[in-house]
Order: C-alpha cells, then sequence, then structure tokens
C-alpha cells in the first residue's frame, strides 16, 4: 500500500449529459477491505466506467488529512474508511468528502481498513488492533498484538485475520469480531505487513522470512508453505485454486492453494510489493521495475506490459474491462484489459 500523500482523492467522470458528480455511489459496488471479499482485487459490480469515458475522469473532491495517506481506502454503504500516518481512521462520504467521523489511534494507521457487519477493523503502528462502530467511529474493542500493525484485516466468518510485527519473529493473529478475542495466532520467522487472504478455510500470508504460509483458518495449525528467495510483503490473490503473490526476489508465483506446489512463476527485473488482482483468466501487478504485467493466471505467459515513470507498488484493482494502478511516478493510470491501452 504505497503513500499516495496527505490527501485522499476521489475521481468522477461527467457521461452524456448527466453530472456523474450529482451521482449518488451505487451500494451494490462496496469494496470493504484491501482484497474485497473475492480475494482477488476484482469489482464484478461495476458498470458505468469503461474504455469510452475513463479518460474523461476528473477530480470529484478531496479530503485533506494530517500525514501521508499509505492506507487504501474502503468503501462501504456510501462511505470511504481510510486511515492516515497522522494516526486517524476517517469516514467520508463517498458523494462529498465530508468527514462524518475521525478516531485517533496511537500512531500512524497505514493498515487498510476493513468494513463488516456495522463494524470497522483497522491495524495501527500503536500495536492495537482496533474495532468501530462504522456509523459513529465508536470504539467498539482494542486488542494488542505486541508490536506494529502495517497488515491490512482481513474478516470472514466471524473472524478478523491480521500481520504484526513482533520481535524477533512475527505472528498472524486470529481475533473474534465481536469481542476482540484471541482465537489463535502463529508464528513466522520475519515481519508479517502482507495482509492475510481468506480462502476455503485456509488463510494464506507473507512474512519477510521469505515464504509464503497456508494456515487452517479455523485452528491455525501449518499447512503447507513455500519458500522464495527474498522477503514477501505482497498479499496473496486466490483464484480458481490458485494462489498468487509476488516476491522481493523479482518473481511472481502461482501456488496449488491445497498444497504449495509451484504452478509456474514469472521473473520481472525488480522487487514485487504489489498485490496481485485476478480477473477472467489474468493476473495483473507491478513491479520495482516500473511495469504493471499482465500474465496469463494459467500458465504465466506474458500477455502486455506497461511502464509507468517508476516502481510500482501499488496493488492494481480491476473492473468492467479496466484495470486501475498507482506509480510512484505520482500518477493514477487506467488500462484497457486486453492490450494494456492507456
Amino acid at each position: 500500500m504505497k503513500r499516495i500523500s496527505s490527501l485522499v482523492l476521489i475521481f468522477c467522470a461527467c457521461l452524456v449529459s448527466v453530472a456523474w458528480s450529482q451521482q449518488p455511489v451505487p451500494r451494490g459496488r462496496n469494496w470493504r477491505q484491501f482484497h474485497r471479499h473475492d480475494m482477488e482485487r476484482w469489482n464484478p459490480f461495476e458498470n458505468l466506467l469503461n474504455v469510452h469515458n475513463v479518460g474523461r475522469l476528473g477530480l470529484k473532491w478531496s479530503y485533506a488529512t494530517g500525514g501521508y495517506v499509505w492506507s487504501s481506502p474502503a468503501v462501504a454503504n456510501g462511505v470511504v474508511y481510510v486511515g492516515s500516518n497522522d494516526g486517524n481512521v476517517y469516514a467520508l462520504s463517498a458523494n462529498t468528502g465530508a468527514k462524518l467521523w475521525s478516531y485517533t489511534t496511537g500512531s500512524g494507521v497505514y493498515s487498510s481498513p476493513a468494513v463488516a457487519n456495522g463494524m470497522v477493523y483497522v491495524g495501527s503502528l500503536d500495536t492495537n488492533v482496533y474495532a468501530l462502530n462504522a456509523s459513529t467511529g465508536a470504539l467498539l474493542w482494542s486488542s494488542t498484538t505486541g508490536d506494529l500493525v502495517y497488515s491490512s484485516p482481513a474478516v470472514a466468518n466471524g473472524v478478523v485475520y491480521v500481520g504484526a510485527e513482533h520481535y524477533p519473529g512475527a505472528d498472524v493473529y486470529a481475533r473474534d469480531a465481536s469481542t476482540g478475542a484471541q482465537l489463535w495466532s502463529y508464528s513466522t520467522g520475519g515481519h508479517v505487513d502482507s495482509s492475510p487472504a481468506v480462502a476455503n478455510g485456509v488463510v494464506y500470508v507473507g512474512p519477510d522470512d521469505d515464504n509464503v504460509y497456508a494456515l487452517n483458518a479455523r485452528t491455525g495449525v501449518l499447512l503447507w508453505s513455500y519458500a522464495t528467495g527474498n522477503f514477501v510483503d505482497s498479499s496473496p490473490a486466490v483464484a480458481d485454486g490458485v494462489v498468487y503473490v509476488g516476491s522481493h526476489d523479482d518473481n511472481v508465483y502461482a501456488l496449488n492453494a491445497k498444497t504449495g506446489a509451484l504452478l509456474w512463476s514469472y521473473a520481472t527485473l525488480g522487487g514485487v510489493s504489489s498485490s496481485p488482482a485476478v480477473a477472467n483468466g489474468v493476473v495483473y501487478v507491478g513491479s520495482d521495475d516500473d511495469n504493471v504485467y499482465a500474465l496469463n493466471a494459467r500458465t504465466g505467459v506474458l500477455l502486455w506490459s506497461y511502464a509507468t515513470g517508476n516502481a510500482v507498488e501499488s496493488s492494481p484493482a480491476v473492473a468492467n474491462g479496466m484495470v486501475y494502478v498507482g506509480s510512484d511516478d505520482d500518477n493514477v493510470y487506467a488500462f484497457g484489459l486486453k492490450r494494456g491501452s492507456k
């Protein structure tokens, strides 16, 4: 989750003769957590922006926080939830950018919020995971991990899963979503800045001990691990029985979700912090080599790449024939899925 700036930026397009800025944000297009509910960073409900009108995007509103914004926003029921390095979690109107509420933690909030059942879950560098009332921002519970929380929570089946930096190693935690009570933790050999993906009763996560882990979501028991050649802060995506994840050994990996067996790898020319997006049989991912890549999800064969002006640590998002991603060259890009046309 790369720095955006001290502004939360929302863009809009003017379609036909109707000002898009006057239209409400449709509730069916919620993006409630970093991975979205399918763990693939793909929104199948978006149908307004497309290759024909996306070029007319313009600034809808901006909201200035008191610090850098590394946190990726979550959107639910017309509200944008986002953290800031100023220590606050913000709830903003998706239509106007007006602040609805903010909650102050004890340090910077790099973690991306997750919204479920009327609650907002987020981690802070003050070592805590917070559960807030989504409507009011009131604290419902907080629970300490003992160290920094960069990881973004994933919520599934009444459980919050999150990683933390926990010296000398690091832990993956499972907390009861209603109470914050710890259900289990699993100690890895490195910091867990990666955000867990939860699919089919398994938690997938990559710490900086160079491994990708698969844990039983109910018990925390290790199911398998796969060793990459360098640390992993990319958050896995899970689709059709395959785990897709990047590593700072410059590779994107596709692993069998049940066994951890390597299906394919694709070598970029830089570390891969970006978390893959998977849609319609294609994996989209950025690299520190300045490129955005589209890979065949089954074979790993390169379909197209696009060179931006700097490293692409941001994680792509896919919707309605478009892939959206930010670059360290200070630009946000929109590409057509098929040819990488900008």
